[in-house]
């Protein structure tokens, strides 16, 4: 007999009843000792401080609060964290690690809609449809569309992935079936992803279309600044699914007022545009509200694989998607 340890669940409500479905709930009691409707969104809670005196392992997802401390100490048996969604920053803290909890994450999982979003603006930034379809719209007539974008389409366009990422090599391996020629750049990568490895100036340089994979850091801040964005061609296209701290915006903004780049950006900074904000309005930006990640039924594959996870950990297994405290300064 496995014996199931004792789990929590914390993050926040709305994320619960969204991610907390029936099917998720039923497998919960199946592979844990767990309360599947008590959901902690607050540490000091009364019926959350009594639950985590004999937790063992915390099912946490976006909303968690941080795991301070203070939580470590009313948490004695605390063991291991496994998060149903992509970075635990928000909420395993220093003091986690010191403990020597065992952490997972769900990020390989949340990296598969980014992924798919990714190849989508990829296709359709190379036969400008965003572009087309508006001018379509204003004219409602047949028009010359080799003339207005001469050489548009997908075939034999560079495309320059910056950051080794779980997203950025799984948008490497989506695009292998396309007649598309891939690159990427990436301080850290060390192994043969197959498509060139350059630096990051000579990638903006021959790229028609630029994807930001790279994680938010003090060191990857405006990352692609004026100068970098300079050295893009006309006409090139910047994807940003990952933050919006990577790009100075101000200088984004500059090149796509003036006519010269196009932009596909799922992530600002700050996360909601002020109302005033051109990119709302600028005719050569797709702007979505942060959108790429999981969304709706996507939540499904993320609880799926921290039940896997949790799983695991009841059999003593190791976790299949584990994050260290070493690998931690360098992903989202």
């Amino acid at each position: 007999m496995i014996e199931k340890p004792r789990t929590l669940l914390a993050m926040g409500r709305r994320v619960g009843e969204r991610l907390l479905t029936a099917p998720v709930r039923e497998r919960l009691v199946q592979v844990a000792d767990v309360d599947p409707y008590l959901v902690a969104d607050d540490f000091t809670d009364p019926r959350v401080r009594a639950a985590l005196a004999g937790t063992e392992v915390l099912y946490t997802s976006w909303g968690c609060p941080p795991i301070t401390a203070a939580v470590l100490a009313a948490a004695p048996r605390l063991r291991a964290v496994v998060h149903a969604a992509g970075s635990v920053k928000g909420h395993v803290t220093p003091a986690c690690w010191q403990r020597g909890l065992l952490v997972s994450s769900a990020a390989s999982a949340n990296a598969e809609p980014v992924a798919e979003y990714t190849l989508a603006a990829i296709l359709f930034a190379g036969k400008r449809v965003l572009e087309i379809s508006r001018l379509y719209r204003e004219h409602r007539d047949e028009l010359d569309w080799d003339t207005r974008f001469p050489g548009f389409g997908n075939y034999r366009r560079t495309i320059g992935i910056v950051g080794a990422s779980r997203i950025g090599r799984r948008v490497i391996e989506l695009l292998r079936p396309f007649e598309l020629d891939a690159l990427v750049a990436d301080p850290y990568l060390t192994d043969d992803l197959g498509v060139p490895h350059v630096e990051l100036d000579e990638l903006l340089t021959r790229s028609d279309v630029v994807s930001l994979h790279a994680p938010a850091l003090p060191e990857t801040r405006h990352l692609i600044d004026a100068a970098r964005l300079a050295r893009m061609r006309d006409g090139a296209t910047l994807i940003n699914t990952a933050r919006g701290a990577l790009v100075d915006q101000d200088a984004l903004i500059a090149e796509l007022t003036a006519g010269r780049l196009y932009a596909v950006i799922d992530h600002t900074e700050p996360e909601i545009l002020p109302s005033g904000s051109p990119l709302y309005d600028l005719p050569h930006v797709l702007l979505t509200p942060h959108i790429a990640g999981s969304l709706g039924g996507e939540l499904a594959r993320m609880a799926e694989l921290a039940l896997d996870e949790l799983s695991r950990y009841a059999r003593g297994l190791p976790f299949a998607h584990g994050v260290s405290a070493e690998t931690l300064a360098r992903i989202a």
